[in-house]
């Protein structure tokens, strides 16, 4: 038998509703240069999508504190390399 859940529903929806956002940002930006904001908040919404698997689907939630901290500390490094490479190649180009 198949267990309802709230919480992964809820979960689902704020995950699709991030990837929708990423598609309007997407689709308002059209066949132009991406600028730095929306590039910016791609990463952004990325990044929170990766903390939500995370926390909601890899169990992370009811792990330790230290491994809660640390896939926190992870994403964070993650998105902080990904968006200094970006402005990095842009001040080169």
């Amino acid at each position: 038998m198949i267990k309802f859940s709230k919480r992964l529903l809820v979960v689902w929806v704020v995950l699709a509703s991030l990837t929708l956002s990423y598609l309007l940002i997407d689709h308002s930006v059209g066949g132009l240069k991406a600028s730095a904001a929306v590039t910016s908040g791609v990463i952004v919404i990325a990044a929170v999508k990766v903390r939500i698997i995370f926390r909601e689907f890899m169990e992370v939630r009811q792990a330790p504190a230290l491994l809660c901290r640390l896939t926190d500390a992870w994403v964070i490094l993650i998105a902080a390399s990904l968006l200094g490479c970006y402005f990095a190649g842009m001040a080169i180009r």
